[in-house]
């Protein structure tokens, strides 16, 4: 991705978020080099990779399969006296976006619609032996209720609704096209993006930048280089 793309990402972000009424930490305005500044205070935030994280999964089309994350509070696996015993995040679609198809082995995560159009989600359950797909029916559960679906049915929230991925829950959801943007949010386990993501498409977690312009932002991967 262009570093100029991320940045038009998070000013879109950031817009949607103050027309929601919905507000971040305040380091999430610091430029880099307010970063640098407070490097003393803010070892804690770098490890738990709090912040801006912007990729299109290595795919090349960030407005086709792509996300705008924002994560807010979280957890080490390893080390239950940094951060919190959970995970909250905001993940920001434009209407037709959509994470690749994953799942997670060790991460329980709600999936809640927060506002904006209609959030669109198609499951499939994994082998947790081999990791491949199967097309056995999906049980779910949305907000207490319990649900079937066929794998890779479609399956609709509007604002205020949620769903409970369990592992190896093979999952894509994105904003529905012609509803408008979504604001969604997560709360799950203590996340690590760098080690509990399965993808069954081609993808990498993370982007590669091209450096055309001054970042606005740095993205929660960045921090070792502040």
């Amino acid at each position: 991705m262009k570093r100029s793309e991320i940045n038009a990402a998070i000013r879109w972000a950031e817009d949607l978020l103050r027309t929601h009424h919905i507000s971040l930490p305040l380091y999430a305005a610091w430029s880099p080099e307010d970063w640098k500044g407070h490097a003393e205070v803010i070892g804690a935030v770098k490890r738990l990779m709090l912040g801006w994280d912007i990729t299109d999964y290595g795919c090349g089309d960030f407005q086709k399969i792509g996300t705008v994350l924002y994560t807010v509070r979280n957890g080490l696996q390893d080390d239950p006296t940094v951060g919190v015993p959970y995970c909250e995040k905001y993940l920001l679609m434009r209407e037709g976006q959509r994470l690749p198809k994953h799942y997670h082995v060790s991460k329980t995560e709600d999936i809640i619609n927060r506002a904006g159009g209609v959030l669109q989600l198609f499951l499939w359950n994994a082998d947790p032996a081999t990791g491949e797909q199967l097309e056995t029916d999906v049980v779910v559960w949305q907000d207490g209720i319990r649900h079937v679906y066929r794998a890779g049915e479609e399956i609709l929230l509007n604002p205020g609704n949620s769903i409970s991925l369990t592992p190896y829950m093979a999952h894509i959801f994105g904003a529905k096209p012609g509803t408008g943007d979504v604001i969604c949010g997560e709360v799950s386990k203590v996340n690590d993006d760098l080690t509990d993501n399965y993808f069954l498409e081609h993808t990498a977690r993370f982007p590669t930048i091209e450096e055309d312009e001054p970042a606005v932002h740095p993205m929660c991967n960045e921090y070792g280089r502040l």
